[in-house]
């Protein structure tokens, strides 16, 4: 299809810039638990022990800092589409250690398929400026971004529709906080929820 060549030519790119390949494979958890492979565009240098990438990271690449703005990173995800591992929108998949903690009605993240966009990942597009703003990411993500992310997925289960679905992959190509803040607000996340977290 058209998103070939240009996946091609970006992994290319990625490849030069970072010198290593341009795709890689990272283990995530699925529906019902299930690990796969999601593979995305290199855009870091090296990968170092933090799982937390914030912007102004330096091992992210040029090249990868405006693919990550963009989102670009993801396309090779459409596969995972493809062949069933994820759909459009739905959470991110999460790496295993973190799935690992969910408990009691948290579990219930696990019957859904994950996604390439989600309310949580568009509420969070800025997630690795807030991230450089904290004195420690990592713990930041375990402690106030991961707990943010159930909360808004479970609210999503529980009360998102085939419309919301729609307006959410509108909302992936164009930005509209308000109206992304409006439809999450509709499903019981108040604004203050939303805003203590992603007005940091």
């Amino acid at each position: 299809g058209g998103l070939g060549p240009l996946m091609v030519l970006l992994a290319v790119a990625c490849r030069v810039s970072t010198g290593q390949s341009g795709v890689f494979s990272q283990a995530r958890v699925g529906r019902n638990g299930k690990v796969f492979l999601v593979r995305k565009l290199r855009t870091m240098r090296t990968s170092g022990a933090s799982t937390a990438t914030y912007a102004g990271d330096p091992r992210i690449t040029r090249l990868g800092a405006v693919l990550r703005r963009a989102k670009l990173d993801e396309l090779p995800q459409a596969w995972n589409v493809l062949v069933g591992d994820m759909s459009l929108i739905g959470p991110r998949p999460d790496v295993p250690g973190f799935a690992d903690q969910l408990v009691g009605d948290d579990r219930l993240l696990l019957e859904m398929r994950p996604g390439i966009s989600g309310p949580a990942t568009l509420l969070l597009r800025e997630e690795e400026t807030l991230l450089a703003q904290v004195r420690d990411p990592e713990a930041h993500t375990r402690e106030v971004l991961w707990p943010f992310k159930v909360r808004v997925n479970l609210a999503y289960w529980r009360h998102a529709t085939v419309l919301d679905d729609l307006r959410m992959i509108l909302l992936t190509v164009r930005e509209d906080s308000f109206r992304l803040n409006g439809m999450v607000q509709s499903w019981g996340v108040t604004d203050s929820e939303i805003s203590s977290v992603v007005k940091h």
